[in-house]
């Protein structure tokens, strides 16, 4: 190349985003073009059948094991960018809501929420990357015309996220073994917030239904108010699906997508997992309608079992409130005939579309 060449060569416009699940890797690839999103390719690996299992199931592979089937993906996905950036599984995380002393200089705010944070987090706070955010009260925003200050208050709730650094280090090799150059590693709350979450005030609950165990959080201000996870995932659904049809995991796999909870399955047995998580779910939604006297506006499903056929409809008639099923791919430019398409896998993808969305933002 020379001197004009590179003096001329355009910056590249291509990101990825990475979402590394227990039961499988999910890519997304967007460049921007006129200050949009326009999604370039995307693609997911079942990772079942690199540790001996099957599609659906969660596994435990070794970094190494998995930078290798994440090279394959970006292969078989053409990935054409190693600018990404990686989501972090909540798993792998801390994440708690705490009452601290509230300082209205943010330096002291700062020397505050460090200080306090070791009681919290079990491991010495030298092992872990640590960040928090201070959750918005209704009363901050409440300011009457005579009175511009805002109300005294001597307590300030700050959600805590804690990563063990050995956990980065692992997902830092995996991304190097993969050929790959990561610029932010991301909870991935955060992405699937930002790709699946439109509601920037009202609260909202978020039901992740990943491989092996269900995320629930509410979602204030664009900020978790409110995190549980249940174990049980979308593989026991297709476990459930696999022994009351008897048919093998990869046929309940597929009839997970294609019947799911629709009226004509003779399956039953989707229900009774659903009805498990659903009962936790409403248990955390009445917890914090309780404890914050105000109304959860809506549902957002995501993740792998997100996919399950007629879920939407399904929900719509167990919860009282509006549900939508997650449509991350919306905030992406693609030809219309794949809308149909997209809108079916969207939920599977919200976490990957999130991180891609943010490492634009760098573009």
């Amino acid at each position: 190349m020379s001197f004009l060449d590179s003096l001329f060569a355009k910056k590249e416009q291509s990101v990825l985003g990475v979402d590394i699940g227990s039961s499988s890797l999910k890519v997304v690839q967007l460049r921007k073009e006129h200050g949009q999103a326009v999604l370039e390719t995307y693609g997911e690996l079942a990772l079942g059948p690199y540790g001996g299992s099957e599609v659906g199931l969660a596994t435990n592979l070794s970094p190494e094991q998995i930078a290798e089937s994440l090279k394959d993906l970006l292969r078989e996905a053409k990935v054409t960018t190693k600018s990404c950036g990686v989501s972090i599984p909540f798993a792998r995380s801390l994440l708690t809501l705490v009452d601290l002393p509230y300082r209205a200089d943010p330096q002291e705010q700062k020397t505050v929420v460090e200080l306090e944070a070791r009681k919290y987090i079990p491991v010495p706070v030298s092992e872990v990357q640590l960040e928090w955010f201070v959750v918005p009260s209704a009363d901050a925003t409440q300011f009457s015309e005579d009175n511009k200050e805002a109300p005294k208050k001597d307590k300030v709730e700050v959600l805590l996220v804690a990563v063990h650094n050995d956990e980065l280090a692992v997902l830092q090799n995996i991304v190097a073994g993969a050929g790959l150059s990561a610029s932010f590693y991301e909870l991935e709350i955060f992405s699937t917030i930002r790709a699946a979450v439109d509601e920037p005030v009202k609260p909202v609950m978020v039901i992740d239904v990943g491989a092996s165990s269900t995320k629930t959080y509410v979602i204030e201000h664009g900020v978790v108010a409110l995190s549980h996870a249940v174990g049980t995932g979308s593989q026991d659904i297709t476990r459930a699906i696999s022994i009351s049809g008897n048919v093998s995991i990869s046929q309940a796999e597929a009839l997970k997508k294609k019947e799911g909870l629709g009226e004509g399955t003779t399956h039953s047995s989707p229900e009774l997992v659903f009805s498990r998580i659903f009962s936790e779910a409403r248990r955390v939604l009445i917890q914090y309608e309780t404890a914050h006297k105000k109304s959860v506006t809506s549902i957002i499903f995501t993740g792998g079992g997100g996919v399950t056929k007629e879920l939407g409809a399904y929900a719509k008639r167990v919860f009282s409130i509006d549900v939508q099923v997650a449509d991350p791919f919306k905030k992406t430019e693609a030809p219309a005939f794949m809308r149909s398409v997209l809108q079916e896998i969207g939920p599977e993808f919200a976490v990957a579309v999130g991180i891609a969305l943010r490492k634009l933002e760098e573009v």
